[in-house]
């Protein structure tokens, strides 16, 4: 089963990236507050989070829901 092939899970993919992205940023980026490492990582972070997230919009394919794909299997 393909993961990664329908609109559910695809959004699912997006909700567990953002709550990861935004935890990491708060212990080691941008939500960090008086650090200069804070900077530096939470740029990386931001950059490598970007890259990641366009491959899950463009890897998904939108016109299929993960769910009915599922239940059409049984």
């Amino acid at each position: 089963m393909d993961f990664a092939s329908g609109l559910i899970a695809g959004l699912i993919q997006l909700f567990l990236l953002d709550w990861l992205f935004d935890w990491l940023q708060e212990r080691f980026g941008f939500g960090r507050e008086r650090s200069c490492a804070g900077c530096g990582c939470g740029v990386l972070l931001l950059l490598l989070f970007a890259g990641i997230a366009c491959y899950i919009v463009t890897a998904t394919d939108w016109t299929r829901l993960g769910l009915h794909a599922l239940i059409a299997r049984f």
